[in-house]
C-alpha cells in the first residue's frame, strides 16, 4: 500500500491504495493533462455518500481502463 496526499475543498486527505493503481493513477493524468487532485476531486464529487474515496478511484481508474 502507498500514500498519496490531496486537497479537497480545502482540507488535505490521505488516500491509500496499491502502487499498481497509483501508477495508474499517474499515468492516466499525465495522459490527460490534468493534475492527479483535480481527477480525485471530480471523482470525489461523482461518488456516492457511501463509497469509500479509495475504492471510487479504483473503480474509475478500472473503467478508464476497459474504456480504452
Amino acid at each position: 500500500m502507498k500514500k498519496i496526499s490531496v486537497s479537497l475543498s480545502g482540507h488535505q486527505t490521505s488516500i491509500s491504495m496499491e502502487s499498481e493503481f497509483i501508477e495508474c493513477l499517474h499515468d492516466i493524468a499525465k495522459a490527460e493533462n490534468k493534475s492527479i487532485a483535480s481527477i480525485i476531486t471530480e471523482i470525489d464529487s461523482n461518488r456516492t455518500p457511501d463509497t469509500n474515496l479509495s475504492s471510487a478511484i479504483r473503480i474509475w481508474i478500472l473503467n478508464k481502463i476497459k474504456n480504452k
